[in-house]
């Protein structure tokens, strides 16, 4: 179990993110015709609106509070005049509200892309996966939120911190902090760096072409002849 816990926790990370990175390099070089979100709006526009946006804004949010979280040093947060306590309460609420948004979302997608024929004819294995992947995850997340709860102590949300800040700064025994932490932690765990995993070979890769230029363009000058 140690040898486990040391892959998966230790070298598992890595190995996640190196797929994520040359994967979706290698990918956009050599097969961009693939390079797209593949929507399915023409087939049926009925709830994908709905669907969509919920799942966006919720996955976004959680994103950055996941990013936020686990990489904010507690020196930093404490300087602040917030506690450990305090923090893991903010984060469970936080992670409740844009975990549920995000649930709802990704529930209508879902049943949308199974329960139409003309959907569910055009869909990749991929694009099953990675939806139900997603959901997987998000469940996982929630779960975790009654069990911080009731540790108010915020002990595991530090564990899972400095976990994560030894792994984006290459320190040794990242693996060994998280060896005692729940079931629930490590599934959490475990199924978001396979996330990055099998980035690169789903429509996830579109995020990378977000046009964020699109917010600073300049005004579009349209005169009449």
């Amino acid at each position: 179990m140690n040898y486990l816990n040391t892959f998966l926790f230790g070298y598992y990370p890595y190995l996640a993110i190196v797929v994520f990175l040359v994967g979706s390099a290698l990918r956009y070089d050599r097969d961009q015709y693939t390079w797209r979100t593949g929507s399915s709006q023409l087939l049926r526009a009925k709830e994908l609106r709905v669907g969509s946006n919920w799942f966006h804004a919720g996955i976004l949010l959680l994103f950055v509070g996941h990013f936020v979280g686990l990489l904010t040093p507690p020196e930093i947060y404490h300087g602040l005049g917030i506690s450990t306590s305090a923090k893991q309460l903010l984060a469970v609420i936080a992670g409740g509200v844009f975990g549920g948004i995000c649930l709802k979302g990704i529930i209508i997608l879902i049943r949308r892309r199974l329960t139409d024929p003309r959907i569910r004819a055009t869909s990749s294995r991929m694009d099953i996966f990675i939806l139900l992947l997603i959901a997987v995850q998000l469940a996982l997340g929630l779960l975790t939120l009654p069990i911080s709860l009731y540790h108010s102590d915020g002990q595991n949300m530090l564990l899972l911190s400095e976990w994560a800040q030894r792994i984006v700064t290459f320190r040794a025994g990242a693996a060994d902090l998280v060896a005692d932490v729940g079931i629930i932690f490590k599934l959490h765990l475990f199924f978001g760096m396979t996330l990055f995993l099998v980035f690169p070979f789903s429509r996830l890769v579109h995020v990378w072409s977000v046009p964020l230029g699109y917010v600073m363009r300049p005004y579009q000058v349209v005169r009449r002849r």
